[in-house]
């Protein structure tokens, strides 16, 4: 188990590459099941959650190689079950329920884990599915689901805060080998989902209307192999353009996905960060004194819940009165008290934080508790005096490539250190 050491107070400087992103490249690689045929994937970033899918591919029977932002799949023949050894490790696990149903005709797959933010259930994964035709029950915390064929239908996937990205992504799939014309209402519309659509058109799936809310897919027969490019990650550009900010500095994030990011930027423009696009990337600076600010989360094209930890952190360097309310996962601020710890001043009240700003932090050992967490954390340590020493630092390795690497390119000064155990 590592840890980082950061000693704040430097401002960044330079050039940083954003790599592909971990929420499109996990639905996707589940999405190499429905054919048999050799699937290639570039841009996919080496993070543990990836390691992860990638050993779940190889439990079912698929052949893979992952060489550098390289995966190459080829699932001839699978298993119909996934243990909960494996799923358990991440909640993304769960998007191979769709394509091993459609493929195999029944499934069993365990409920997954690797999450502490909240309850995060799968009913509307379950319902969508249902409603192509497939009997599930859950036994032993596993989903048992059978459906010798399935068939389109149009239902919903609108939940209590808004569609959900991976239940569409599981739906999206097993209707792509369903019989007949699959309508889904309330579809998610995040950019992750839209690549998802990009790779299943490139293996011959017929779908229609992503980004819009309103999927159609158009079953068929079979898919085939493809070759595919994952889009570039932005809650990693976002997390760094917060880097930027809160150190007062000044980077270039090479391939950042700056259409996909527009609520982010409007809230780094709304505490007075400069924010400009250019053409090799986007390019963030911030100088004292920046604006308390306001946001509040939301399904894209709002604000993303993936983003208000980092934001969390910001607010507690800026001068005045922030307020940040997360309205899709009310328990996602654990990250609080550990800001605490470092002399953020802090009111939280369910899931309104009200933030004091102060001009400096202070280094202390603080406690990482999930992915964005854990990045918060770093970027605070990134502005606080003294050092930070961020514990449990294998959060932030699910969903940041080399992030100390990367840091450090910039002048931070992070070191990544061993926990003996």
């Amino acid at each position: 188990m590592d840890k980082f050491a950061i000693r704040g107070g430097n401002a960044l400087r330079g050039s940083i590459p954003i790599s592909g992103s971990k929420n499109s490249s996990l639905p996707i690689l589940a999405a190499t099941l429905l054919t048999g045929e050799r699937c290639v994937l570039h841009g996919v970033p080496d993070l543990s959650d990836i390691r992860t899918m990638l050993d779940i591919l190889r439990y079912l029977g698929a052949e893979v190689s992952f060489s550098p932002g390289t995966v190459i799949v080829e699932a001839r023949k699978i298993a119909w079950e996934a243990p909960y050894d494996l799923v358990r490790r991440m909640r993304a696990s769960v998007c191979v329920l769709g394509p091993l149903l459609a493929r195999c005709g029944r499934t069993k797959v365990s409920l997954p884990g690797g999450c502490v933010i909240g309850d995060r259930p799968i009913d509307l994964h379950l319902r969508g599915l249902e409603a192509l035709g497939s009997r599930i029950t859950l036994s032993k915390g596993y989903v048992v689901a059978e459906a010798p064929g399935l068939v389109g239908s149009r239902l919903s996937l609108r939940g209590p805060h808004g569609s959900t990205v991976l239940g569409t992504a599981n739906v999206m799939m097993a209707a792509c080998l369903a019989r007949g014309t699959t309508i889904i209402e309330h579809a998610a519309s995040e950019p992750e989902v839209g690549d998802l659509a990009t790779f299943l058109r490139s293996m011959g799936a017929r779908i229609r209307g992503e980004g819009t809310g309103l999927l159609e897919i158009e079953g068929i027969d079979r898919l085939h192999g493809a070759e595919h490019t994952v889009i570039s990650d932005r809650i990693e550009a976002g997390t760094f353009a917060v880097a930027a900010a809160i150190t007062r500095g000044d980077l270039l994030l090479e391939e950042a996905p700056v259409e996909q990011m527009q609520s982010t930027l409007s809230a780094l423009r709304e505490a007075g960060v400069s924010v400009e696009a250019e053409k090799s990337g986007l390019r963030i600076s911030a100088k004292a004194p920046l604006r308390p600010f306001q946001l509040r989360t939301s399904t894209y094209p709002g604000f993303p819940t993936d983003m208000q930890a980092q934001f969390c952190a910001l607010a507690a360097t800026v001068p005045g009165r922030s307020k940040i309310t997360d309205d899709i996962f009310p328990n996602r601020f654990m990250h609080i008290s550990e800001l605490k710890r470092m002399g953020a001043c802090v009111d939280l009240s369910e899931n309104v934080a009200l933030i004091d700003g102060v001009a400096r932090l202070s280094g202390a050992p603080v406690m990482a508790s999930d992915l964005r967490a854990s990045a918060a954390l770093v970027l605070a340590g990134l502005q606080a005096e003294n050092t930070t020493i961020v514990n449990r630092v294998y959060h932030i390795d699910r969903g940041y490539e080399r992030i100390d690497a990367k840091l450090r390119a910039v002048g931070a000064d992070v070191e990544r250190q061993r926990v003996s155990s």
